[in-house]
């Protein structure tokens, strides 16, 4: 059983030895709610919505809703640079651009050399080649862009960062359905733990509201159909609850080695703790029903921080508004904190399923929530479903716990059964 397997976390952490601190110094995203960091955020803690309908070349489709960003990222970048670029490549550059001037290393003196880029995304630039596909059928080939193939590879977005912002060390690219945000974040935090960094660029980025995706999707019934509006099409842990949104965006952390963050005076948002991985190894597309690999990473990821269930004050779930999912993940929070889970927020319900970007959007979330001690509301939970039990912040942002060295978690699983839990602490 799960809890057999890791009681250790429900005991005294236990301290590493010499291991080298990991914080947060800069975020940036561009989300549906707003083309920024400061944007998104107040959106959120608003309780705004980010969700609408698409306009009329969708109309074929069985879903006509999504949230796209806030911003055509291409109207940002010089139009030579951008026409070379796939749309979550662009989305990419101006967050990371936006992280690392928001930590101050626009006028810093960097090694870079010991700099790198981490970055989660699923499909990387595949529409870009369906969109060559078309050109080659209707126009022929010469009408296929030179540019396709390296807007194609899902590494595109890691080295474009890497260039833009002359990050040498290494550029990394993690695909892990929608844990890859997460595991993006959590790769780069063990590469500077062991020294292999100092800086990293980590994070994720997705550009999924493209027709042939969005119909692969609702012919998998994944899809929330919309009929009760925008505002309410992505309902987590709610008893309506039918399916996710299409989401597109990026978010990213300058994340440091805390002795190369205070030898250069930068302002800290939180501890990257520690995180957990694990495979359920169960279905392609559906969640093990009891929940038991989520709540294993739940686990790993407290004892790699060296943290206790009781340390937890809050919780950012994964929550896609799936019925199977969100029950899965219920329980799993069941299994790992008995009746008595912390309050519990799912950004979903604003912004939809973002894909690759989902877990880094949130751990940048979780960051600001414990930067602010501002826990931002659920949207579109109006009926919590029949035993799941939760806390689940509604209506108006809640104040964090002041609980010292609390433990704020992420949670991120994707298709194929891949579970990613970040546990971020405050750098207080």
């Amino acid at each position: 059983m799960t809890s057999d397997l890791y009681a250790a976390s429900s005991a005294v952490p236990v301290p590493v030895p010499g291991r080298r601190r990991v914080v947060v110094t800069g975020i940036g995203m561009i989300t549906p709610l707003g083309a920024d960091t400061a944007s998104s955020w107040s959106g959120f803690l608003a309780g705004r919505c980010g969700i609408r309908e698409l306009d009329e070349s969708f109309a074929r489709l069985p879903v006509r809703i999504g949230a796209p960003a806030a911003v055509d990222p291409a109207d940002l970048l010089p139009r030579a640079q951008a026409r070379t670029m796939n749309r979550g490549a662009q989305f990419a550059v101006l967050a990371a651009r936006e992280a690392w001037a928001d930590a101050g290393l626009d006028a810093a003196v960097v090694d870079p050399h010991r700099a790198g880029v981490s970055v989660g995304t699923i499909i990387g630039g595949a529409p870009a080649l369906v969109d060559a596909s078309h050109q080659l059928r209707d126009k022929g080939p010469r009408h296929v862009s030179p540019h396709a193939s390296p807007m194609t590879v899902p590494n595109g977005a890691a080295a474009r960062i890497a260039i833009d912002l002359d990050t040498r060390a290494e550029a990394r690219t993690i695909v892990s359905a929608c844990a890859s945000g997460t595991e993006a974040i959590g790769a780069a935090t063990d590469r500077i733990r062991a020294g292999h960094l100092d800086i990293a660029v980590a994070g994720g980025t997705e550009a999924v509201i493209h027709h042939t995706v969005m119909a692969a999707f609702a012919s998998l019934r994944a899809l929330a159909p919309g009929t009760d509006g925008p505002n309410d099409a992505s309902k987590p842990f709610d008893e309506h609850r039918d399916g996710f949104v299409l989401g597109e965006g990026a978010a990213f952390l300058i994340l440091e080695g805390e002795d190369h963050a205070r030898a250069r005076g930068a302002r800290t948002y939180c501890e990257i703790a520690g995180w957990g991985l694990s495979a359920d190894a169960h279905h392609m597309t559906a969640p093990r029903p009891d929940g038991d690999g989520i709540a294993i990473a739940l686990h790993k990821a407290l004892a790699d921080a060296g943290a206790t269930i009781a340390d937890v004050v809050h919780i950012s779930a994964h929550a896609t508004a799936t019925p199977a999912g969100d029950a899965a993940e219920a329980l799993a929070l069941h299994t790992v904190f008995g009746d008595h889970a912390p309050p519990v927020t799912a950004p979903k319900g604003a912004i939809g399923h973002l894909q690759g970007a989902a877990g880094a959007v949130e751990a940048a979330l979780c960051a600001l929530t414990l930067h602010h001690q501002l826990i931002p509301p659920t949207v579109g939970h109006h009926h919590p479903a029949d035993g799941l039990g939760l806390d689940i912040v509604t209506g108006t942002p809640r104040p964090l716990s002041e609980q010292p060295g609390g433990i704020v978690l992420s949670d991120s699983f994707g298709f194929g059964g891949h579970n990613a839990v970040l546990a971020l602490r405050s750098a207080a």
